[in-house]
């Protein structure tokens, strides 16, 4: 299994995307985003997307350049469009925005819809925490097949649809960043690549029936789906991210009359809090860290706050390099040569 050193990876990856259209600090800040899901440990929203975002790209299905635009809201709420740009691009600017607006007025709702694929969720979140906000995302997803089963059912009728809480604390934030599904689909297509299995629970057959086999979703046989996680509860949270994600901001939800050929869509409802505008509550960085101690003294060294992983992935790979399966570097390889990137700029990001 290779591995590859974080900032030549993200030199190569911003070169792919500058070849198929993205302006250079575009390329840069999707490529960084990419390579910072890697170092955190989900590489579920790494290099695996690499070749679909070029494909996507070249067929039309992303506009490399596009910034959101503010189309309704007044005041603390905001609706933006995306013109289908990349996601790690629109995403932070509406992000960006929403922290300002907090600054201004203590809250700030905003909802982002029709933008291509926002990857790793927790990197808003990141964005507010380091202003000394609270963030709050709820997210669906529109991109092909629905691949999440509701509760009790047995086919695709919904996306992952991620929810992320940012916090602020001294000196590491909380940041609590899931799918409502059982996993994120993007770790069976890492553990397919692997000819690994997926945790028992997360999968279930065309036929209902439940499996670990992530040729389930990704072989050549009848499509299977994904289960929510905690059975009803994340089914009602995923059930909830396509009303307020899709509905709420016009960027629609997976009933069937919506199209879900446009790549990978994503809409997004997001909440900032200045908890600095909370006079009357001046002790609430103190409570935050006594409810953290308290809950970590448990199990000393083995209770861990959300984040905490992540945290952990991130210092091992920066030290030790990003290691990614041999289908996913084959996959990245074939893509960079295919736009004419030469063998030498590729092997330049191996450790």
């Amino acid at each position: 299994m290779p591995r590859l050193a974080h900032d030549k990876l993200t030199d190569l990856v911003a070169g792919m995307l500058s070849r198929v259209g993205a302006a250079p600090e575009v390329a840069r800040q999707v490529a960084a985003d990419l390579v910072e899901a890697n170092l955190q440990g989900h590489d579920s929203h790494g290099m695996q997307l690499v070749p679909r975002y070029v494909e996507n790209t070249e067929k039309g299905l992303i506009t490399p350049n596009a910034v959101a635009e503010q189309v309704g809201g007044a005041g603390s709420l905001a609706v933006w469009d995306g013109h289908m740009g990349y996601g790690q691009w629109t995403g932070r600017q509406v992000t960006a925005a929403g922290i300002a607006v907090a600054r201004e007025h203590g809250l700030a709702c905003f909802g982002l819809r029709n933008t291509h694929h926002l990857g790793r969720i927790g990197a808003y979140a990141e964005m507010a925490v380091a202003e000394g906000m609270i963030g709050l995302f709820f997210v669906n997803a529109v991109s092909g097949a629905p691949v999440v089963s509701p509760f009790g059912g047995a086919d695709g009728r919904m996306g992952t649809n991620p929810i992320c809480i940012g916090i602020p604390k001294t000196p590491a934030p909380i940041i609590l960043d899931f799918a409502t599904s059982a996993i994120a689909v993007g770790k069976v297509k890492v553990a397919f690549n692997a000819g690994k299995p997926v945790p028992a629970g997360a999968l279930v057959t065309h036929e209902g029936e439940p499996s670990t086999d992530a040729a389930v979703m990704y072989g050549q046989g009848p499509r299977g789906a994904l289960l929510s996680f905690g059975g009803h509860k994340g089914y009602g949270l995923a059930l909830v991210c396509e009303i307020l994600a899709g509905a709420l901001t016009g960027g629609g939800t997976n009933e069937p009359k919506n199209p879900n050929n446009r790549g990978i869509v994503n809409g997004m409802l997001g909440f900032v809090l200045d908890p600095e505008r909370l006079k009357e509550n001046p002790g609430f960085g103190d409570e935050v860290q006594a409810i953290c101690d308290h809950v970590q003294a448990s199990a000393p060294g083995r209770v861990l706050l959300p984040g905490d992983p992540e945290r952990r992935a991130k210092a091992e790979r920066m030290a030790q390099g990003i290691p990614l399966d041999d289908v996913t570097w084959g996959d990245l390889s074939a893509c960079a040569t295919r736009l004419g990137i030469s063998e030498s700029e590729i092997r330049a990001a191996l450790v």
